[in-house]
């Protein structure tokens, strides 16, 4: 099943008289339980790629779906629940809340849900990453991959369809980047998601399923 599905999106931007063609016109999926790899140099257009299939941006023309939804149609409050419900964004900087403890970073999302704090998804998750002994240490108390980890756990923590990944190693020493994007490629398989991860360091594309190239707006498949 496609979880991720871009058809025909193109993003422009106005630059006074001139148009910039931030991403030209892409047709794109990811099925469920497959992780996908995009590199390219700065400014080619990964971001805009990625924040566009996130809905932090909406295509200028052309549709994303997640989950065959019309997720790039909807209202920004329609956008914004789905966004929270089917999305787990995981960022350079593992953006922890400082005053939170490990296990609170997930337990905020029940609040944010007002649904019911489970207290054994939480341990078990936790102890999946291998970070089950750190869920009391706040993020100070944690190294780079730990807070990587924690970062990962909060993502998917409220079982989202998609991961998105975002340099999600760019801080971190080379064991500890490729413990990480293992961590995301035994995840991505074991709970079915469509992950994407955005990278500058091509050694780690081999834990991915496929490799795409962003380059001046034009995304295309490696072979």
């Amino acid at each position: 099943m496609k979880l991720i599905e871009l058809k025909d999106v193109k993003k422009t931007f106005k630059d006074g008289r001139k148009t910039i063609e931030a991403l030209k016109s892409t047709n794109f999926s990811v099925e469920e339980g497959e992780f996908v790899a995009i590199i390219g140099p700065s400014g080619s257009g990964k971001s805009t790629f990625l924040t566009i299939i996130g809905g932090l941006q909406t295509p200028t023309e052309g549709k994303v779906f997640i989950k065959n939804d019309k997720f790039s149609e909807l209202e920004e409050k329609d956008r914004a629940t789905k966004r929270f419900n089917e999305i787990g964004f995981i960022l350079q900087a593992s953006n922890l809340i400082p005053f939170l403890t490990v296990k609170d970073q997930l337990r905020l999302v029940n609040k944010v849900e007002k649904s019911k704090i489970d207290d054994d998804k939480v341990e078990k998750l936790l102890s999946e990453l291998g970070i089950d002994n750190l869920m009391d240490k706040y993020p100070s108390d944690l190294s780079g991959g730990e807070k990587q980890r924690a970062a990962i756990a909060r993502a998917l923590y409220h079982d989202p369809a998609v991961i998105l990944a975002d340099e999600p190693t760019a801080s971190l020493d080379t064991d500890r980047a490729f413990e990480v994007v293992e961590i995301l490629a035994r995840e991505t398989k074991k709970k079915k998601k469509a992950t994407i991860m955005v990278t500058h360091d091509e050694r780690l594309t081999e834990y991915c399923d496929s490799v795409y190239t962003m380059r001046d707006g034009v995304l295309t498949k490696n072979q």
